[in-house]
């Protein structure tokens, strides 16, 4: 048996999305050591805007809203790129006796959007993090609850830490973690049915050379009761370029994801013939992630669990932190939430 290196740290964060790694940012800033365990080879989670020739597409979380202070204030202070997004224009309905163009766009709302994607918030962070906080391609395993500290077994080392936070989907930690007993039966259960926000959903990014919609005096945003995306958006840059839309499907579980074909069959239905030839299909299926979704996140639909009051107070003596969008009682599902979940554990922890 391979020997696993022990490592000691007053707080370990498992997960390197925006609720962990802002968390570890205030931990260090306020004198404690931190180290995060991040099993993909990025930092980001959910926030997820990969390059494709120049540009950034967000296949995971892409709004923010004026009435979210912590992200505005975070964009602000890290002197990120916002833009406002696309409004103007009709939108379009599509049933199964056709499809339907509305006067203005009932829609969209008013939101914002960064010009190098959500994951440009991930990065900033990470950056100001001293070198070798973030360890990446490595994920945690099992956990421990001893006398004086909690003990993680991770894929290549072993760690005691003060605190523990959980930086994510509590579905996704009590599937993939050995908690060893440690859990009550009523946590465990209630971590293995709450929701994975976007878990469920596969989104679908088309590019094309040009807006061609706008053209048409038309919003980029849909609703479908056909499919295969329920619902389609604008997400060209601040200047329509790169031109895009996107939208979201949740096939039935056991279903597979929409294909190329299929969408740019309904982007046609719905935008006209402008839609046949697009640049890329970007088809990311959050279901498949096995370091987002755990194997049933079809089936977790009860969303009143968000925020649930026992992902407020730390448990195992203390020592144990919920601290994903999904424990927020504010603004869950959000790039809000993952902030003011880290900022409560921090406060658990510090004060």
């Amino acid at each position: 048996m391979i020997e696993l290196e022990t490592n000691t740290t007053d707080v370990l964060i498992v997960g390197a999305g925006i609720s962990g790694l802002h968390a570890a940012k205030h931990l260090l800033a306020a004198g404690r050591s931190v180290t995060v365990l991040e099993a993909r080879d990025r930092v980001g989670g959910r926030v997820f805007s990969p390059s494709l020739n120049g540009d950034h597409f967000d296949l995971g979380a892409s709004w923010f809203w004026s009435n979210e202070p912590l992200v505005n204030e975070l964009v602000s202070a890290e002197g990120l790129e916002p833009f406002a997004q696309h409004l103007a224009g009709d939108a379009m309905f599509q049933a199964a006796d056709g499809v339907q163009r509305l006067q203005g766009n009932q829609i969209d709302v008013p939101s914002g959007r960064l010009r190098y994607g959500t994951q440009s918030i991930a990065a900033a962070l990470f950056s100001k993090l001293p070198d070798g906080t973030v360890r990446l391609s490595e994920h945690a395993t099992e956990l421990r609850s001893t006398d004086d500290a909690l003990k993680v077994v991770s894929s290549q080392s072993s760690y005691h830490a003060d605190h523990v936070i959980i930086a994510l989907p509590p579905a996704l930690a009590v599937s993939s973690i050995d908690f060893g007993g440690a859990l009550s039966a009523d946590t465990e259960r209630l971590c293995s049915i709450t929701p994975v926000w976007m878990g469920g959903s596969v989104k679908v990014v088309a590019s094309y050379a040009h807006p061609f919609w706008r053209d048409d005096g038309l919003a980029g945003s849909a609703f479908s009761y056909v499919g295969p995306l329920g619902e389609i958006h604008d997400m060209s840059g601040a200047d329509g370029s790169p031109a895009a839309l996107f939208g979201f499907a949740r096939p039935d579980p056991g279903q597979p994801a929409p294909t190329e074909d299929q969408v740019i069959k309904q982007l046609v239905a719905l935008f006209g013939g402008g839609a046949n030839d697009p640049q890329d299909v970007l088809i990311q299926d959050w279901r498949t992630e096995r370091f987002t979704s755990p194997p049933n996140v079809s089936d977790l639909g009860s969303y009143q669990l968000f925020g649930h009051p026992t992902y407020q107070q730390p448990m195992l003596d203390g020592r144990l932190h919920w601290c994903s969008t999904e424990t927020s009682t504010v603004a869950p599902g959000h790039i809000e939430g993952a902030l003011a979940a880290s900022l409560r554990v921090v406060s658990s922890i510090i004060n």
